[in-house]
């Protein structure tokens, strides 16, 4: 019943749900004070607007763009994918042309920044390989059908995040295939390092780094952005910097590309989540992490 009623919703046109996503964002806004009390923080740690006019119109657009992606996401997960890449055009392809030259398999790696299921499925439709998307499950546990049924479309395995899910990454990126991470979720004790995250320390998963160095993987920043209604960008971006298997550099070097990443469209990042948590039984960050 509950796909039932998504996929007819999902049929609602995207730039109409957005709209529509703009009003929901304003009356979460209102009506959660610690929604507000996270979204406010968080954006004033980053450092991104450098004056009070700049942090305002930052503020109002990221309220906007948090309400407009929680309403997209419907057609996102319903709708049929080659209907759906058609609303999306590429920057920075090249890079992932350069790597399957390679023959090496691929992590694309993004921070929950704008369209993040459209990222999954432009994946999965223009990448020939075969793919592996992490998942964890949503804490609304009846949110758990809809994205299953989103990342199993298509010749994807949805992969949990969990010792078995990571099995089924390492087998996918080992034969060739491809993965895409969100590695900004904070990671459970034993499965991060504290890093620097917009100049606080925050743990910062450490798993795609092991995925790449026992795979041999190519990393790929990447991200889909709104564009204008109802039209995206699905950009990708060279990974900067080396990896040298020390989980706290790794983490550095992750949370650096993540950061370039975001400041690219700062006002649709999912400013309001929890980033600088410490997990339960995660060790207190070092002095000058």
């Amino acid at each position: 019943m509950l796909l039932a009623i998504a996929k007819i919703l999902a049929r609602i046109p995207i730039p109409v749900l957005q709209g529509t996503g703009t009003l929901l964002g304003w009356l979460v806004w209102f009506a959660s004070p610690s929604y507000r009390r996270k979204l406010r923080t968080n954006l004033e740690q980053s450092g991104i607007a450098k004056n009070e006019r700049d942090y305002n119109r930052l503020l109002y657009s990221s309220i906007r763009e948090h309400g407009r992606g929680a309403l997209e996401i419907l057609a996102h997960w319903m709708r049929p994918e080659h209907e759906l890449v058609q609303l999306v055009d590429r920057n920075g392809w090249e890079h992932v042309e350069n790597a399957l030259g390679t023959g090496r398999p691929i992590i694309f790696l993004s921070p929950h920044l704008g369209a993040l299921e459209m990222s999954g499925i432009c994946i999965g439709v223009w990448v020939p390989r075969p793919m592996a998307p992490l998942y964890r499950p949503p804490k609304q546990s009846w949110l758990e059908p809809l994205m299953l049924y989103s990342r199993s479309r298509g010749p994807s395995t949805p992969a949990p995040a969990d010792a078995r899910g990571v099995r089924v990454l390492l087998k996918t990126l080992k034969s060739g295939g491809v993965t895409y991470l969100l590695p900004d979720q904070t990671p459970g004790e034993g499965e991060g390092a504290w890093a620097s995250f917009f100049g606080k320390p925050a743990y910062t998963m450490t798993l795609w780094a092991k995925l790449a160095r026992t795979s041999n993987a190519i990393l790929l920043p990447c991200y889909t952005a709104r564009t204008r209604a109802g039209r995206y960008e699905f950009r990708v971006r060279p990974f900067s910097g080396e990896l040298n298997g020390e989980p706290a550099h790794d983490a550095e070097l992750l949370n650096r590309n993540m950061e370039l990443l975001i400041g690219e469209e700062p006002s649709q990042y999912l400013w309001s989540y929890n980033r600088y948590k410490r997990p339960k039984g995660a060790p207190q960050p070092e002095s000058g992490a």
